[in-house]
Formats: C-alpha cells, sequence, structure tokens
C-alpha cells in the first residue's frame, strides 16, 4: 500500500462521513455545511487520483457556486435554523432507508470489490490539455446549462422572500 492509496482512503472517509453526516442531520444550515466538506473531499480524492483540473472544476462549481447559493438561499428564505418538525420522519421510514442504504451498499461493494483484485491500480499520467479540451469544448452546453440553472434558483429565492415578506405585513 503506497502514501497515495492511504491519502486516497483517508480523504474518502472523511467525504462518506461527511456524506453522511449531511443527509442525517436535522439542522438544514449544518447539513449545507457538511456538504461543503463532502464535496471538497471530493475534490481532495480528485487531487490525489491526480486529476487536477477536475478537483479545481469540483471547488468552483460545486463549492464555490452550487453550495454558496444553497446557504445563501436558506437565509434569504429564512429557513428554520434548528430541527424542523415539518420535515421529521417515523422511525419506520429511518429503518426502512437504512435497509435499503445498506442494500445498496452491499451490491456495489459486492460488484466493485472483485474487479479491483488483488493488483494495485496503475496510476497513468492524465493530459489536463485534453481533459480541459473535452470539458469545455464538448460538455461546455451543460456548464451554461448549469449557470442557467443557478440564475433561476437564485431569482426563485428572493420571489419567495417578498412572497413571505409581503404575507407577513
Amino acid at each position: 500500500m503506497t502514501s497515495l492509496d492511504i491519502a486516497f482512503t483517508a480523504v474518502g472517509a472523511v467525504t462518506i462521513a461527511a456524506g453522511l453526516l449531511a443527509v442525517t442531520t436535522r439542522h438544514l444550515v449544518h447539513a449545507a455545511l457538511w456538504l461543503v466538506l463532502a464535496l471538497g473531499g471530493l475534490a481532495g480524492c480528485y487531487l490525489v487520483l491526480g486529476a487536477e483540473l477536475v478537483a479545481l472544476v469540483q471547488i468552483l462549481v460545486y463549492v464555490g457556486a452550487v453550495v454558496v447559493l444553497v446557504i445563501f438561499a436558506l437565509m434569504l428564505t429564512r429557513a428554520p435554523i434548528g430541527p424542523s418538525p415539518d420535515h421529521a420522519t417515523s422511525m419506520l421510514h429511518r429503518v426502512l432507508a437504512a435497509v435499503i442504504a445498506g442494500g445498496v451498499t452491499a451490491l456495489l461493494l459486492a460488484v466493485l470489490v472483485p474487479l479491483a483484485g488483488d493488483d494495485a491500480v496503475e496510476r497513468t499520467p492524465v493530459d489536463t490539455a485534453a481533459i480541459s479540451g473535452q470539458l469545455f469544448a464538448t460538455w461546455v452546453w451543460p456548464f451554461e446549462a448549469l449557470s442557467l440553472l443557478l440564475l433561476v434558483a437564485l431569482i426563485a429565492a428572493f420571489a419567495v422572500a417578498a412572497v413571505g415578506r409581503r404575507a407577513r405585513r
């Protein structure tokens, strides 16, 4: 086991823990902050794998834009900071969700672990120019669609906040 394998495992464990905390916490703002850590950890995984450009795009697009937009929308719409009884679920739903998540995890492990085998994965150098060419030539329209979606979400957050203010008056 190399130092890169250890670093990938450590960063991956932090990412998994942050992802689990993001979906299990009852505080909306805490969930958004755990999501920042999970997406940042994913960028760290990309860095360990040698995909610097993908890690940078991960941080810029997801951490720098999407999560900031989510936090901004939470603050703008005055979402409840603490636990919300309106969003609570029963114990049966939680147990059912845990069973389904365990089944999906077992299925993924059953399929992916035999693919890895006993041999270490050989790392090949990545050509950043080729990746950036694909990303900003072939996939430029999905990025533009994402920016348009973020703009629509921001306008919708303003509209929801304005309606809430008018209703209180």
